[in-house]
């Protein structure tokens, strides 16, 4: 009984036991599929909410792209209409311009129609008095001249004979006096070499590759080059060389010397022009020396002071009636020396007043006034004799000449300058052209320098750009216009270029 009721009891606790644990899985089981569901939705739930806003900006974008589309249509639309209408009107004033041509040609033809008439009316009533006259008069057109002057000849051929006398007794009375200015014509028969400068200078390449070398990268070496130099560089497509040009003798031969030796160093940017440019500068000056004391010594001029010779050299870089100063110097030096020995005048006076006639010409572009009275200043001021100071201030007749000597050296530069092939005068007219025109730029305050380029249409101003600031330069590059409009002469038309610029410079140690 005890073993039985415990066997029951035992089954009795299994079944009891199993149940619950059943109904307990069967309770988790439900919970995991409850839990499993809510996730699931929850999962289902966020991506339809991020499904609601990739669709919401896809839409946005999808806006976007078509406004902008919109608005590049609406642009080009606009776009066709400006060259649709631009294109219309270059047509209406093709045809306006037909139309004109068309009837300017009508009218040049009738023109030229109605003066043909009229040279044929003209031509034709010439003949006919031709005819009237050669019958009223029974003679020829030859015969009629053929007799009109034999009745002169007779006619005055008594006051022939006594005006031919009366000049030779007039000259026999001037004989003395006449005597030393007719040798001075003779002399001026003389002729000799002449060689007229140039306003250009060609400097030679060892390949065109140099070229692109010199023009630098968006021609900032030409720029620098020419801005420094005052002068014109042309580069065009002439194989082995350009051109440098430039009306001052000067500033062309350091041009030229700098671009020879920028092309042998090979190394071509703006700060080694720069330098190149300054040390030829200080040659240069020291050129200007040698020149003035070769000159004084082929002469036989001696004894001059050092900064008049310097004066003196700066002729060669001078140029006036297409000749070289300096060597319209020498020249005139030897013929007044010459003529002076002839006549027994001083050769001396006449040879060192010769040399020197001209001075005033080396500062005539920095100085106001006549050159022959600035070389009267210079020479007294370097205590010249007043013989030869009278004779320099006297050689282009704006003082008369009081002595002899004086006479020998207007003589002997007139000579000089009036032989064949000398004189040149349009070109000297149209250098000093320029100078004036240079001179006006640089008397605005603020200006550094000014270069007149382009065989005069054009000026190239630099101005301080401490001084300077951009609207005023705008002012300025007018006020220079009108300025020359005003005060000077000149043909066509000059264009005003006015550069302001800022460099700086910084050194990495």
């Amino acid at each position: 009984m005890g073993t039985s009721m415990y066997v029951l009891l035992v089954l009795a606790g299994l079944v009891i036991g199993g149940g619950v644990g059943f109904y307990v899985r069967n309770l988790q089981k439900k919970e995991e599929e409850m839990k499993a569901e809510d996730e699931k939705n929850r999962v289902l739930r966020d991506a339809d909410s991020k499904a609601k806003e990739m669709l919401f900006e896809a839409r946005n974008e999808s806006l976007k792209i078509q406004e902008e589309a919109k608005k590049e249509e609406r642009n080009k639309r606009m776009q066709l209409q400006k060259v649709e209408e631009r294109l219309v009107k270059k047509e209406e004033l093709l045809d306006q311009k037909m139309e004109s041509s068309e009837k300017l040609k009508e009218d040049l033809e009738a023109k030229v129609t109605s003066v043909k008439q009229l040279k044929l009316d003209v031509q034709a009533i010439y003949e006919q008095q031709k005819g009237q006259l050669e019958e009223v008069a029974k003679l020829s057109k030859e015969d009629a001249r053929d007799l009109l002057l034999k009745k002169v000849e007779e006619e005055s051929k008594d006051e022939i004979v006594e005006y031919v006398k009366k000049l030779e007794a007039a000259a026999k009375e001037e004989a003395d006096t006449k005597a030393k200015h007719i040798i001075a014509d003779a002399i001026q028969k003389y002729a000799a070499e002449t060689a007229v400068e140039s306003t250009a200078t060609i400097v030679a390449l060892p390949n065109d590759e140099m070229k692109g070398r010199i023009i630098g990268r968006e021609g900032r070496n030409i720029n620098t080059f020419e801005q420094i130099t005052g002068v014109d560089v042309i580069v065009d497509d002439t194989p082995g060389s350009i051109v440098i040009s430039g009306f001052d003798l000067v500033r062309r031969y350091i041009a030229k010397v700098t671009l020879e030796r920028l092309i042998e160093d090979g190394r071509i940017h703006p700060a080694r022009i720069e330098e190149m440019v300054k040390r030829v500068k200080e040659e240069v000056n020291v050129l200007i020396k040698e020149l003035g004391d070769r000159a004084a010594i082929e002469t036989g001029v001696v004894g001059l002071p050092n900064n008049l010779i310097k004066i003196l050299g700066r002729l060669k870089f001078r140029i006036s009636y297409g000749q070289n100063v300096l060597k319209h110097s020498m020249e005139v030096a030897f013929l007044a020396a010459h003529m002076a020995a002839e006549l027994g005048a001083d050769a001396n006076i006449c040879r060192r007043a010769g040399l020197l006639h001209d001075i005033g010409k080396a500062v005539d572009h920095e100085i106001q006034g006549k050159h022959a009275i600035i070389g009267r200043d210079i020479l007294k001021k370097f205590g010249m004799s007043d013989p030869v100071i009278h004779c320099v201030e006297a050689h282009e007749g704006d003082i008369e000449a009081e002595t002899i000597e004086a006479k020998i050296v207007q003589a002997a530069n007139l000579i000089s300058i009036s032989r064949p092939g000398a004189n040149k005068d349009n070109l000297d007219n149209f250098l000093k052209r320029l100078e004036e025109v240079e001179n006006l730029c640089k008397s605005f305050e603020g200006v550094k320098a000014s270069y007149a380029i382009q065989a005069g249409r054009e000026v190239r101003i630099f101005v301080d750009p401490d001084k300077v600031d951009d609207l005023q330069a705008i002012k300025l590059s007018h006020d220079i216009a009108k300025a020359i409009e005003n005060d000077l002469k000149y043909p066509g038309q000059i264009k005003v270029d006015l550069i302001r610029e800022r460099r700086e410079e910084a050194f990495a140690e």
